[in-house]
């Protein structure tokens, strides 16, 4: 692999300086950083709530322009949407109807990226899913974008 990107990591797809930083230590380890092993070592956010094929933790780099950035981590280790258990689908939505709840949110979306980073545009290959509500009061606001899919080089 490069020195950009291996199994469990897309640098190129990092948006911060510090996102990069960090990346580039997972890559020296080798390590999958939303595996439970893991995690701790490089996502400083708490775990908000866990169920039994996800838990919920804040963003670490939230997407500009967005008042809450929340990321669901599914808690084994798969890419792609067939590895996944059909039961964590339901569990997701009723983990996503906890944050709506929780956080008194009026309205947002969820996205998530599986699959190759070099189609999905993901910086971490570990199935997750994001939950993000617009700041649209933010002084500059411009509305929050998901890219998917990389540029040819």
């Amino acid at each position: 692999m490069s020195d950009t990107k291996n199994q469990h990591v897309d640098l190129e797809n990092a948006r911060f300086d510090e996102q990069r930083q960090v990346m580039q230590q997972i890559i020296a380890a080798d390590h999958c950083p939303f595996c439970r092993e893991n995690l701790e070592k490089y996502h400083k956010q708490p775990i908000l709530r866990e169920g039994k094929f996800w838990l919920v933790t804040h963003n670490q780099w939230p997407y500009k322009f967005t008042k809450l950035h929340l990321l669901f981590i599914y808690k084994e280790h798969v890419t792609h949407l067939p590895e996944m258990n059909p039961e964590a689908g339901r569990e997701l939505i009723e983990l996503a109807q906890w944050a709506a709840a929780e956080y008194d949110v009026p309205g947002g979306g969820i996205a998530m990226r599986f699959g190759d980073t070099d189609y999905s545009a993901g910086t971490v290959a570990h199935l997750h899913a994001q939950f993000l509500v617009a700041d649209i009061e933010a002084d500059g606001y411009e509305p929050v974008r998901i890219k998917i899919g990389k540029q040819k080089k």
